[in-house]
């Protein structure tokens, strides 16, 4: 039985970046994968459907080129295009993937893992059975949509977003359950497509994890170019009929029914923890995720979980991040945790949406004394030349001490812009930092400064 230093089971963004991780420090590394490397995020997550947000964001800027004093009186669109070239790019990444597992020596095994012991997996493929001995294992194999009873899906009539990015054509009307991340964009997607949306949300707002101010200036948008929303919305059932789905709803008490061509089901994520052996191996589960300490060690020592099997935030930079910290705890390397306060989120509709740290509502609950600051892009020169100007940065800050306790920006490259924020989450930074760091003009990330001033009463332009 061959015998490597550490086995990772999953090859997405968690997985391979701990297994070309583990390989840098010279530990000898198997990563087992069923399907393609890369993994949801790659080949239907992150990557494709960022690449038909950018489809929809260019089909915008065609469809209002006179606000640019273009005329484009003439158009069509292809939307088998859209959906192939958001696959061409998934395509093209996971050939990376298996570039860089040869590169790193990283020997890479077709198959379902299946832990038999502590120390040992059985590995299930075409070709037969290969068991395989390990000092270290990491379990990354990632989550799927979570459903719930009435909302069954049937990769027809009602979809997960793996159905949703391949359909052959843009449905005419799409209902979609579940407001957050996932949802919002494909609201936003299709409809720039021309389908008529609706958002169905059980808690109160959209993007419910959001600060509620950024929530509200989403949804005001949405609402404001078609896109309907109904929050405190919690599905009852639904009909499959042949042509359309009736979705009945208690929206705040009262009984509704709307109707779609197709619903798309976004309500969350389980782990994929069936069928690992985790049983058998004594690693311990719950609400269907596997528990980790601070390390990404399970109950069992050397046995490690990373990523969305491991519970939220279900983000690929968190699993990548995860990565590292179980593969350098492995490897007996001085370890710093993650700071989950510092991780930042995105949210790649249009507005776009970036957030790192607590809500204004988390801060206040955490009996923080506040000090925040906004500023609005309607007042930034560059949003304005950009014909950008909706959205905001709201900064959250401690009085007493100045230090940076969250941010949260909605608007044009928000995703972009975050970056800034996360860096002087993660170093402690304070309004001053922020405030006096000199942003060159003329930028989006001077609202990121502006907004700093005016968490003290010192804004310049506000």
């Amino acid at each position: 039985m061959k015998q490597y230093d550490l086995v990772v089971l999953g090859g997405g963004p968690g997985g391979y970046v701990a297994a070309i991780r583990a390989a840098q420090l010279g530990l000898k590394t198997a990563l087992v994968e069923q399907e393609r490397l890369g993994g949801i995020c790659l080949n239907w997550g992150c990557i494709p459907t960022k690449a038909l947000l950018k489809n929809a964001e260019v089909l915008h800027y065609v469809k209002h080129a006179q606000d640019y004093g273009i005329s484009i009186p003439d158009y069509s669109v292809d939307f088998t295009a859209t959906i192939h070239r958001s696959r061409e790019v998934a395509e093209r990444l996971s050939k990376g993937v298996q570039y860089l597992m040869k590169k790193n020596g990283i020997e890479h095994i077709q198959g379902r893992g299946r832990l038999e012991s502590l120390n040992t997996i059985k590995v299930e493929s075409e070709g037969g059975t290969l068991a395989i001995g390990a000092r270290n294992i990491i379990i990354a194999t990632g989550g799927r949509p979570k459903l719930y009873p009435g909302m069954e899906t049937d990769g027809h009539r009602v979809l997960t977003a793996r159905e949703a990015m391949v359909l052959p054509k843009p449905p005419k009307k799409l209902v979609v359950i579940g407001a957050g991340a996932i949802g919002v964009e494909f609201a936003y997607f299709f409809h720039e497509f021309g389908t008529k949306v609706q958002l169905l949300e059980m808690l109160p707002t959209i993007l419910p994890i959001e600060d509620q101010d950024v929530s509200r200036e989403v949804a005001r948008s949405f609402k404001k170019i078609g896109i309907g929303i109904k929050t405190e919305a919690r599905v009852e059932r639904m009909e499959v009929l042949k042509t359309k789905v009736k979705v009945h709803v208690l929206c705040k008490e009262k009984e509704e029914v709307v109707e779609g061509d197709r619903v798309l089901v976004a309500t969350g994520i389980t782990g994929n923890i069936e069928n690992l052996g985790l049983e058998e191996a004594g690693v311990s589960t719950a609400g269907g995720f596997i528990p980790i300490n601070e390390y990404c060690e399970t109950n069992q020592e050397h046995i490690y979980a990373i990523g969305d099997v491991a519970g939220p935030p279900w983000l690929a930079h968190v699993a990548s991040a995860q990565g590292h910290v179980a593969v350098e705890h492995a490897a007996g390397k001085k370890v710093h945790p993650l700071d989950y306060t510092a991780i930042p989120a995105c949210t790649y509709c249009q507005p776009q949406v970036a957030s790192v740290g607590y809500t204004e509502q988390q801060a206040k609950e955490l009996g923080f004394d506040l000090a925040i600051g906004r500023f609005d892009f309607r007042a930034n020169g560059r949003a304005l030349a950009s014909n950008a100007p909706n959205g905001f940065v709201k900064l959250i800050f401690d009085r007493k001490y100045g230090e940076l306790l969250g941010a949260h920006i909605v608007g044009s490259e928000a995703t972009e812009l975050i970056a800034e924020l996360a860096l002087a989450k993660g170093l402690e930074a304070t309004y001053e930092d922020l405030a006096r760091t000199v942003h060159a003009h003329p930028t989006l990330s001077e609202a990121v400064m502006e907004a700093a001033l005016d968490a003290f009463g010192e804004a310049i332009h506000h």
